[in-house]
This record gives C-alpha cells, sequence and structure tokens, in this order.
C-alpha cells in the first residue's frame, strides 16, 4: 500500500503536537519547517476572458472541477440581501439542455458529488468525478453559464427553499441572530454588514427580471474562474475546454464593484438586544481587520488559533475551565478580500453577570497584548493550522479549493504554493505586533445578546438611578 506524502507530513505533525515532551517544556525548541510539494498547476485565459487553472494529478482516478464566479453576498443588489445565495440555488435549475436533475445524474449516479455555496466575495460551483465523467461535466457547468431556465415557477420554488433554510438556520437557532448581528452592527456601511442568506422580507420582494439582470451582470466568463484538478490528459483537456466555455459569449457592459470603504471607527458603541429565545446571555466584541490579501493575514490566523482553537487554548482554559464563567468561547479572525472583522464571541454559563465576562475576555486579550505568547503555543497553532492545510490537499477537490482561493480570493494563484511557508515563518513578536496593531486604540463594538427576562431587570435598575 502507498502512503502518501501528505499523509506522512501529517502524522508527523499530529506526533510532534501529542508528543509528551514537547507537552511538558516551558521553551521548546522551535518547529522545523515543513517542506510541501508545490502544486505544478498551468494557467491559461481564453478569449472570452474566462480563467483556468489546472492541476494533472493521476493519484487517484476521480477529477474534481470547480467554477467561481467573483460574485457573493457584497454584490447584492440594494434592499434584496441574500440574492447571491438565492442565485446559487437558481444555478441548479437547468435550462433547455439541462434537466434540473442533470448534475445529480452527472455526479451522484456515477459515484461522484456535487454543490455550491455562497460567500461574501464568491460564489462556488464544485463537482467530484470519476476522471471518465470529466466531458460531461464541462459542458454542463458551460451550460448554465451562457443560460438559465428563468422562469417565475423556479424563481417561487427556489426562493421558498431559501426562506425556510433562513428559517431552520436564523430563526429556529437561539443564537441565528445574534450571529447575524455580528456583522450587521460591526460594519458601518461596507455591504458586509448584509446577511449572506437574507431576509424573509427582502427575498418576497424580489421580482424575476431582478433575477435575470443578476445572471447576465455577474454569471459571465470574465467575471468566472474554472479550476480542474485531477486525472487527465492536458492536451484533451484543454480541447474540452476551448470547445464548451470558449463558445461562452462575454457581455459588453463593465462589472460593476463594490468600492464602498469602510471607515475608521470614532467611538466605541455598545449594542444590546433581547430575546425570549436565548437561554444564556451572549457577548460579542468586535475590531475592524485587514484584508485577507494583507500581509498581517497569516499572523491572525494563528491569533485565531492560540486563542480559541480547542479545548487547551488560552481562552477556553482561562474563562471556561478555570473561572467557568463561559459555557462557550471563541475568537475568528473573519477576513474577506475587502476588509475584515476580528471577532471574540462569549455566551456566558449560567448565572453569571455579564460585566464578569467582559472584564475576564478583556483581561485575557490584555494580558496576551502586553506579554505576547509563548513558543508552546504558537507551534501548537502552526501544527494545527499545517495539519487541516495538509489534510485538505490529500484529495482533488482539496487542492481544486486551495489553488481557486489563492486564484480568486487572495488574487495570486502561486499563493497556493506559498501560504504555509508564510504560516510557518510567523514570529511570537509578530503574533504580539499584529495583535496590538489591531487592538490597542482602536474601537471596538460591544453586542450583547440577552434572553428577555433581563430586559425589565435592566429597566427596574435604570428606575431606580432616575
Amino acid at each position: 500500500m502507498k502512503t502518501s506524502f501528505g499523509l506522512v507530513l501529517v502524522c508527523l505533525a499530529l506526533t510532534l503536537v501529542l508528543s509528551p515532551a514537547f507537552l511538558r517544556a516551558e521553551n521548546p525548541a522551535p518547529s522545523r519547517t515543513i517542506s510541501v510539494p508545490p502544486l505544478p498547476f498551468k494557467h491559461a485565459t481564453l478569449a472570452n476572458g474566462l480563467q483556468v487553472y489546472t492541476v494533472e494529478d493521476h493519484q487517484s482516478p476521480t477529477v474534481a472541477v470547480q467554477v467561481w464566479y467573483h460574485v457573493g453576498s457584497k454584490d447584492d443588489p440594494d434592499g434584496r440581501s441574500g440574492f447571491a445565495h438565492l442565485f446559487e440555488h437558481m444555478m441548479f435549475k437547468g435550462n433547455d439542455h439541462l434537466t434540473p436533475d442533470a448534475f445529480d445524474d452527472l455526479t451522484e449516479n456515477i459515484g461522484g458529488e456535487n454543490n455550491a455555496y455562497t460567500a461574501d466575495d464568491v460564489t462556488v460551483y464544485h463537482e467530484v468525478v470519476p476522471s471518465n465523467y470529466l466531458d460531461p461535466i464541462l459542458w454542463a457547468e458551460a451550460e448554465r453559464m451562457s443560460a438559465l431556465a428563468l422562469n417565475e415557477q423556479n424563481f417561487a420554488a427556489e426562493r421558498d427553499v431559501v426562506k425556510e433554510e433562513y428559517r431552520q438556520r436564523i430563526l429556529a437557532n437561539p443564537y441565528g441572530e445574534f450571529f447575524l448581528d455580528i456583522d450587521r452592527k460591526s460594519f458601518a456601511v461596507h455591504p458586509y454588514k448584509r446577511p449572506g442568506i437574507g431576509s424573509i422580507a427582502e427575498l418576497d420582494a424580489s421580482k424575476l427580471p431582478e433575477v435575470r439582470a443578476f445572471h447576465s451582470t455577474f454569471y459571465r466568463p470574465d467575471n468566472a474562474t474554472l479550476i480542474v484538478v485531477g486525472d487527465f490528459k492536458q492536451e484533451e483537456l484543454d480541447a474540452w475546454i476551448k470547445k464548451y466555455f470558449g463558445a461562452v459569449s462575454k457581455p459588453q457592459e463593465k462589472i460593476p464593484r463594490v468600492t464602498v470603504k469602510e471607515p475608521p471607527r470614532k467611538e466605541d458603541k455598545l449594542e444590546t438586544s433581547y430575546s425570549p429565545k436565548v437561554p444564556l446571555p451572549a457577548i460579542a466584541v468586535t475590531y475592524l481587520a485587514p484584508s485577507v490579501r494583507s500581509k498581517d493575514a497569516p499572523a491572525l490566523s494563528l491569533v485565531e488559533e492560540i486563542l480559541a482553537g480547542g479545548a487547551s487554548s488560552r481562552l477556553y482554559q482561562a474563562m471556561v475551565y478555570e473561572q467557568q464563567i463561559a459555557q462557550a468561547v471563541s475568537c475568528s479572525a473573519d477576513l474577506h478580500e475587502d476588509l475584515g472583522l476580528l471577532v471574540f464571541r462569549v455566551i456566558l454559563a449560567s448565572g453569571k453577570p455579564v460585566e464578569s465576562a467582559k472584564k475576564s475576555l478583556t483581561d485575557q486579550i490584555e494580558n496576551v497584548l502586553k506579554k505576547g505568547v509563548t513558543d508552546l503555543e504558537l507551534a501548537k497553532a502552526k501544527n494545527r493550522l499545517l495539519t487541516s492545510k495538509l489534510l485538505e490537499r490529500e484529495t482533488t477537490n482539496g487542492k481544486a479549493n486551495a489553488l481557486g482561493e489563492a486564484a480568486v480570493i487572495y488574487g495570486d494563484a502561486a499563493r497556493v504554493n506559498t501560504d504555509l511557508a508564510m504560516t510557518q515563518a510567523v514570529t511570537a513578536a509578530q503574533i504580539r505586533e499584529v495583535l496590538n496593531k489591531y487592538v490597542t486604540g482602536k474601537k471596538k463594538v460591544v453586542i450583547e445578546y440577552l434572553p428577555e427576562s433581563m430586559k425589565s431587570a435592566s429597566k427596574e435598575k435604570s428606575e431606580k438611578k432616575s
């Protein structure tokens, strides 16, 4: 049995993390730099503007196909939040040559898979199939790029599906509105503040002509990137891509881009809301963060791991295990193409005061700002990130996703072969420096999401003061 190079590296990383000597060491030696073979991608641009990235890889008789459209929830029309997400669903409704079940027939019925997702900056459609089914998958993706069955029946059906998804993920979740509030109340003007899942009212207000306009505006070859990774012959693949995608015409109109700039925060802000379905109080503290393309992004991803990456992380150990003031705590460097947020979230333990939880969180952050992090914490965080990245690159779809993210989100396909080295090069001093850069002296937004019962208590307290 062959053992893949990536799997060997993952095992070595896990052995290092779990080693008793490593766990006991007060000043562990720096982690040895892991060298990963580069993805030997090829790049081409069709006459209609389609960007094509391919990696010929014969490790398994499968192939991954991804189409990244440079349109996400930030591009939703005004008053139509959730439009990009709605359109993701519409892309599976077929056209004159594709039945609504075409992608399932071409993937799941022969042991493959297909799906899609909408993010803030992109919408991605992806399939994995046995390599002898690559030809029809490429044809189908080109078909739905060029034309869709955009009629009232399909539109109404998929709009209802998205509305039900909103009910399940947001309305039925005790903290669904809380998570939406983090973006809605942290950004002042940037469209990242609009919920990608949308709202029922705005979905109900949408019209079919708007859907057709959205397709013609954004679903076009010069706004798309095709990624193909796996078991194929390059010459044969190139001929299929030219045959199917080369025939898709490019509209003459310019692609509209978001140009809104989020202003610096001028003051701290407290946002408090109450809900009858909240079992325990929750708080979030946010700071504005840079673009995912920033040189500070690798360090911020490690900050996320050090502070809240698992049960041994700083925030979990202090607030959940030792102080028992929180039931759950997390930190995320939520970075996007234009800018991002550094977010700290806490769901309190039963009976614990909100102000005490805020103070505890502030104390933990201040401790890192002043004293930095240990080499042990940094090494463990790097191993966690590297392990996940190496596991991703064990599959054709994972390699395609890494390449697509580099080419579209980072705007530099070569990043797929440098991002691991950039992460490994981060020092403990840089962690402290970067965290101070975005927290110390910066204005924060504090979001409180509290049980309805606390509203009357707060009102009585205010009345007694007056």
